[in-house]
């Protein structure tokens, strides 16, 4: 996912053309292999690789938007999916993308602004707390733009949120009795 969501941002249409359909392609087999109920893996891979790409390329402009918008057509004109609920749910992702790209945009701007920016990172990271997965990659790229900026206390309560969200996974596995408290000693924001 990753990989092709660099070339839906790719400056050839061509190119953004075919990453385009190829991702419509793994969304849709996906929702067949999840007997068409749903897209939610494909929902899964495709939010955490934009939040990587965000924090390692960045991504989000027209060629990006353009290459949604190409995706959308792709699932509004499949005749084999007109009477499921496929078109609505990429419809769904890529709104969940582009909402996504619009947080990162308003951080962008408000970049000299370190209140404003941790609270729109912070906002964002939230906005995963269904997700488990999805929040321990936005808190990545949210450390590594941290240590990219030299803040290293940032990007360290990052981690430790990381490792708190995996510690509450492994205590509700039955792998680890304490889970997140075990973090109180280090910092009572974990909570």
């Amino acid at each position: 996912c990753y990989e092709i969501l660099k070339c839906c941002n790719h400056r050839s249409r061509s190119t953004q053309t075919e990453a385009s359909a190829l991702l419509y392609f793994f969304m849709r087999k996906n929702f067949e292999f999840n007997k068409q109920k749903s897209i939610v893996r494909s929902h899964l891979q495709l939010i955490k690789a934009v939040s990587q790409l965000i924090a390692d390329a960045g991504i989000g402009g027209s060629r990006f938007q353009h290459s949604l918008a190409i995706i959308n057509n792709f699932a509004n004109g499949d005749k084999h999916m007109k009477n499921v609920n496929f078109p609505a749910e990429v419809k769904d992702l890529t709104k969940r993308i582009r909402t996504v790209l619009m947080a990162t945009s308003q951080m962008k701007e408000h970049e000299k602004d370190p209140e404003m920016l941790v609270d729109l990172q912070y906002s964002l990271a939230n906005s995963y707390a269904s997700t488990p997965e999805l929040r321990r990659t936005w808190l990545e790229s949210m450390a590594k733009i941290h240590a990219r900026n030299g803040d290293l206390s940032e990007a360290a309560m990052c981690y430790i949120h990381i490792a708190a969200l995996i510690a509450e996974y492994l205590k509700r596995k039955g792998l680890f009795s304490m889970g997140w408290p075990a973090f109180l000693s280090i910092t009572p924001n974990i909570k």
